[in-house]
């Protein structure tokens, strides 16, 4: 892969690699690829019942709280992509017996008309609006072979039984239900074209319970599209690494179990929405630390104070880069340090100066993506969810970070690095259930 001599997924090594994959899985090389989209036949909901089948994604709510969204609503498309809330609550949500659900409630939802498939191909334009913010993407299909080619760019490494998770969800339902977060470079062909677009009627228009608008168009002219993004050099994925990769997992098992593989199968496609990255609205990643690794709070601020500069009664949100308030014995104090002008794109960031300088070697978490000590938080939950659950006792320190921009996110992708887990949050959300794409025979 161009730029990264390490494997893109969670996996630490090629030898952990399904017998599939390898680097050059799709023969493609990244100097004879652009950027590729295509319509597809999306399966969806009526007009009448986008709002009732609209979910949340899979991945930003637990199971209790899936269940409480979906209650009372037959229709909730959570009921597909966390199919264990028709289950008894025992059962591990990575049961064969979830998967099977998966593809039960899959074809109720198509039997009950809750989603119905289009007669031809398409795509969309997905605006969302948030606190007078808005922006807008295309709804479309990228291909495998710009992923494994980086022409589509990741910042992150997935976890292995997330990744395996998805694999089997798509298996079961053999389709794709959440669209994977593009962004790019924003491009005034593109603009002017959707800007076009926009004229016309939305084929869907709610408000859900956040407040958020989401209003989608169906694309007259997707052909224009295709054009206008072959000219666009680099994808990124901004949110949905884990949906990504096990799309492109899929395709690999499907490409190596055809003996007539052309490469353009709908299983090649992945549902995708492409955002230009000046639109994006990123808010912070926090986290929250269970216990002082057998030390005292006091002995963490002596340490603490002679790596940083230590301020007290600081605000809970950081106004600049380089600097992390943290709470603490019912106190937000706060750390800030010089830019390390030159040095390496990751370790500059505030997340990395917070894993490498505070989280390693003052608590002894060593790996973030496996440790049990260490909680994330999303920052639209603001502040004072991190101050709620320190007070409650399901924390012992909170750490409010400020935000990673798209521009470093880009930048270390382009150098082919990845940033640490949980890097950046990205709010509104795209809703599942609103399209899926199906991968046919």
């Amino acid at each position: 892969m161009a730029g990264n001599s390490e494997p893109c997924s969670g996996y630490s090594s090629t030898s952990e690699f399904p017998k599939w994959y390898s680097p050059q899985a799709f023969e493609v090389r990244r100097d004879k690829l652009s950027m590729r989209i295509q319509p597809f036949k999306a399966l969806r909901p009526p007009e009448d019942l986008a709002s009732r089948v609209a979910s949340p994604p899979y991945d930003v709510v637990d199971t209790e709280e899936a269940r409480l969204l979906a209650r009372g609503n037959e229709a909730s498309f959570l009921r597909v992509i966390r199919p264990e809330i028709d289950l008894p609550t025992d059962l591990s949500p990575y049961d064969e017996r979830v998967y099977r659900q998966a593809g039960a409630n899959l074809r109720e939802f198509v039997e009950s008309g809750y989603l119905r498939s289009d007669t031809d191909p398409g795509m969309f334009l997905y605006r969302l609006t948030m606190n007078g913010r808005s922006q807008t993407g295309l709804v479309t299909t990228c291909h495998a072979a710009e992923y494994e080619a980086d022409i589509i760019l990741k910042h992150e490494r997935t976890m292995p039984a997330k990744e395996d998770d998805r694999v089997r969800n798509i298996e079961a339902l053999n389709a794709q239900t959440g669209p994977v977060f593009l962004t790019y470079k924003e491009q005034t062909p593109v603009n002017d074209l959707v800007d076009r677009e926009l004229e016309a009627q939305p084929v869907y228009d709610f408000e859900d319970e956040g407040e958020v608008r989401h209003t989608v168009w169906r694309v007259q002219d997707a052909q224009k599209f295709v054009e206008a993004f072959s000219r666009v050099p680099v994808a990124y994925v901004a949110d949905g690494h884990h949906r990504s990769a096990s799309a492109v997992r899929v395709a690999g098992i499907r490409r190596e179990a055809n003996r007539h593989h052309r490469g353009d199968e709908a299983y090649n496609w992945f549902l995708s929405v492409l955002f230009p990255g000046n639109q994006l609205n990123v808010l912070a990643y926090n986290r929250v630390v269970t216990d002082f690794n057998g030390r005292s709070s006091s002995d963490f601020l002596k340490d603490l104070g002679g790596l940083f500069d230590l301020k007290e009664d600081v605000s809970p949100i950081p106004e600049a880069p380089h600097q992390i308030s943290f709470y603490l014995d019912g106190t937000w104090r706060g750390i800030q340090w010089n830019s390390p002008g030159g040095s390496d794109p990751v370790d500059a960031l505030d997340v990395s100066v917070l894993q490498n300088r505070i989280l390693a070697p003052l608590f002894g978490i060593d790996d973030p993506r496996s440790s049990t000590r260490l909680q994330f938080v999303g920052g639209i939950h603001g502040a004072e969810r991190l101050k709620k659950m320190v007070d409650d006792g399901r924390g012992a320190i909170a750490f409010s970070m400020y935000p990673t921009g798209v521009d470093e996110l880009m930048r270390i992708a382009d150098a082919g690095q990845m940033m640490p887990p949980k890097s950046t949050w990205f709010e509104p959300k795209l809703k599942s259930g609103l399209f899926l794409h199906e991968l046919g025979e």
